[in-house]
């Protein structure tokens, strides 16, 4: 591996759209890598965004999430 080669982590995908913003897997994440965006989503709300570092691909976030197409972890 060189200095080039990216290492891929894994992270939460949000579905903004599918975001209530209810904020259970912003207290819920262990690591405190998911945060409210400023943006309001079709839904009128503020979505979760993942912060861009961090993720340990524990998926607590998607266990907590009540929506069920608003987050999936993707893992390398």
């Amino acid at each position: 591996m060189t200095m080039h080669d990216e290492v891929k982590m894994p992270r939460p995908v949000i579905t903004a759209d599918e975001c209530k913003s209810c904020g259970r897997c912003v207290a819920a994440c262990p690591r405190k890598c998911l945060r409210l965006t400023e943006r309001l989503n079709s839904r009128g709300v503020r979505p979760v965004e993942y912060a861009g570092m961090g993720c340990t691909g524990c998926a607590i976030c998607f266990y907590t999430c009540p929506e069920p197409y608003a987050i999936e972890i993707e893992k390398p």
